[in-house]
């Protein structure tokens, strides 16, 4: 890691000693921002709202559902810019944020399982997978001093490393990931032929299929990468985690020696 990179992880505008001061200082009144109505935050509350809606039609309007699902992810992507363009970044946003994706894709996810029975251990699984990947990348980040957990080096992982600090492979990876299983619940309403929306000589090989199957096909192989960089982050956190046990457990062993 270069010292730079050591600088940016450990880099905090406030040193909070405890949970009790950070309680504090949230509720008391004369400090000079409200990180709660960040801009960034307040897309972040919309956020849910329109994921909460999107599930509430899920079972009975697929494209309500839809649209407010697929407006709520967007907006992943607005709320970034928000606070970088005005200064608003917070762990509090960044938490947020990374609830409300988990949650959404977990709410989903469960939905898929009933709606596909055969595969209903899969998806349960990649909710499993998800939760359990950014817990424990989030926690790794926290106890090494990190400022986010998105600030992983090159020399932790390059696959990490290039997820999080390309925003466009960030972005494409997590709209396909989303894209793939929005395209398996629409499969289930609607199912309409290719052929019968385009020209008559459309290829064989399309003519059977919907243009929700024909989504889901593609944007396959990004969910399949989505969930191997899980199990990737899942294993580097692991590691990293005892790799901070044997560090302590080695430190008690010489203060006790001593």
């Amino acid at each position: 890691m270069t010292p730079k990179a050591s600088q940016k992880r450990k880099k905090s505008a406030l040193s909070v000693v405890d949970a009790k001061a950070a309680v504090d200082l949230a509720t008391a009144q004369t400090y000079s921002e409200n990180v709660f109505l960040f801009v960034p935050n307040i897309i972040g509350y919309l956020r849910v709202i329109l994921a909460a809606v999107s599930l509430h039609y899920m079972s009975y309007h697929p494209i309500y559902s839809s649209i407010l699902y697929g407006i709520s992810s967007i907006l992943d992507v607005a709320d970034g810019y928000a606070a970088r363009a005005l200064n608003q970044s917070s762990k509090f946003g960044a938490v947020l944020d990374m609830v409300t994706d988990r949650c959404a894709t977990s709410c989903l996810l469960c939905y898929l399982a009933s709606a596909y029975p055969t595969y209903a251990v899969l998806f349960q699984f990649l909710i499993a997978l998800d939760f359990a990947s950014h817990y424990m990348h989030m926690y790794s980040s926290i106890i090494t001093g990190s400022s986010s957990h998105k600030l992983v080096t090159s020399d932790v992982s390059r696959i990490l490393w290039l997820y999080y600090n390309d925003r466009r492979t960030l972005f494409l990876v997590c709209a396909g990931n989303e894209l793939f299983y929005v395209a398996l619940y629409l499969v289930k309403w609607i199912d309409t032929p290719i052929k019968l929306l385009l020209h008559p000589s459309t290829p064989y090989f399309l003519a059977g299929m919907t243009y929700q199957q024909l989504v889901a096909w593609l944007s396959a192989p990004v969910c399949i990468l989505k969930n191997i960089i899980n199990l990737v982050q899942l294993w580097k956190a692991s590691k990293i985690l005892v790799g901070v046990d044997l560090a302590e457990r080695a430190k008690a062993r010489k203060e006790k020696s001593s």
